[in-house]
């Protein structure tokens, strides 16, 4: 009984010891420079998102884009949206929300909600997609600011191509008219663009100006005062609000019109010829993941849209009693029946 005893007490010393051992060294190494520390508990980064409103082809595109960097909303990112529905005024409140939800990057779409969120913050990334010349809307050079990067769609080169499509709906046009916001100092490059490829093909081009406060109806009186043969609108925040008054009104009074984004035709318009949005948000995707991955927007530079797309409505089409010559339909990207 008694070597019985002593072997129990042995073990427990030596239990007691291992133990003590362990301890030790576990408290060590804590102190030890290169050893593993305890991770703390990471929150995934969060991504705001202002806009006007959302779109099939923007805010579903960023998320697959985001998805495909393996960025998946839930679990390793959180995205706050924000829409000002066609009052401007929301954005500065929309944008200061977003800089006290304390977001790691915000994607501000459209001119006023980019200014609104160049306005908020001077530290947050921001990844604009702008319907306007980065230029001539100020969004790049010194006052721009180190924390803006994005893309534009703006790509005047587009007018020519605009104007041919209206020739090729309408053989033998000599009167088209445009219509466009003065208040954007982009649509007054697309502008002159658009006089200068008019001139060229020996159309006469006039212009009627749709502001902020407009009656629309007395915009579309002074378009049809004009009996232009074809229309021309120029795309701008402004214009692509009011998208679904504007189609309305080219369809009910039989006027061929070409827009510069599919969104007007998907609203009821003719035919459209400009940057393919999904595109365009694919690469905003890929711009936010480098963010978060540690780039600065000052290291990446604002790139204008690279692919472009033809949109063609036959339903339009046949309202106006107007035949879409076959070589246009075979090369259009989309046809809506």
């Amino acid at each position: 009984m008694g070597d019985a005893r002593q072997n129990v007490k042995r073990s427990i010393a030596r239990r007691i010891a291992t133990g003590g051992r362990a301890l030790l060294v576990s408290v060590l190494a804590v102190g030890l420079p290169g050893a593993p520390a305890a991770q703390p508990e990471t929150r995934a980064p969060s991504i705001g998102y202002l806009a006007d409103e959302p779109t099939p082809d923007s805010i579903p595109v960023l998320r697959a884009g985001l998805r495909e960097r393996a960025r998946i909303e839930g679990q390793s990112v959180k995205i706050w949206e924000r829409y000002a529905q066609g009052k401007p005024e929301l954005y500065a409140q929309h944008a200061d929300d977003l800089v006290r939800l304390n977001v790691a990057v915000i994607v501000a779409v459209g001119v006023p909600a980019i200014d609104a969120a160049r306005r908020a913050t001077k530290t947050i990334p921001i990844v604009m997609v702008s319907l306007d010349d980065p230029a001539a809307a100020g969004l790049t050079g010194g006052s721009a600011g180190a924390n803006l990067t994005g893309l534009t769609t703006f790509v005047a080169a587009l007018s020519v191509r605009r104007l041919e499509l209206l020739r090729q709906v309408v053989p033998g046009i000599v009167r088209a008219t445009a219509l466009w916001n003065p208040a954007s100092a982009s649509a007054a490059l697309d502008l002159r663009a658009t006089q200068a490829a008019a001139r060229a093909h020996n159309v006469q081009l006039t212009s009627v100006e749709v502001l902020g406060d407009a009656d629309l109806r007395e915009v579309f009186a002074r378009v049809q005062a004009q009996q232009p043969q074809g229309l021309i609108v120029l795309a701008d925040a402004l214009t692509l609000a009011r998208r679904e008054p504007i189609a309305t009104f080219t369809s009910r009074i039989r006027l061929p019109t070409v827009f510069a984004l599919r969104d007007f035709v998907d609203a009821g318009g003719l035919l459209s010829y400009g940057a393919t949005w999904a595109d365009v948000f694919r690469q905003a995707a890929g711009l936010v993941d480098r963010i978060l991955r540690g780039a600065r927007p000052i290291d990446l530079p604002v790139t204008r849209a690279s692919r472009f797309e033809l949109v063609i409505n036959l339903r339009t089409a046949r309202a106006l009693a107007l035949p879409i010559p076959l070589p246009l339909l075979h090369q259009a990207d989309r046809v809506i029946q």
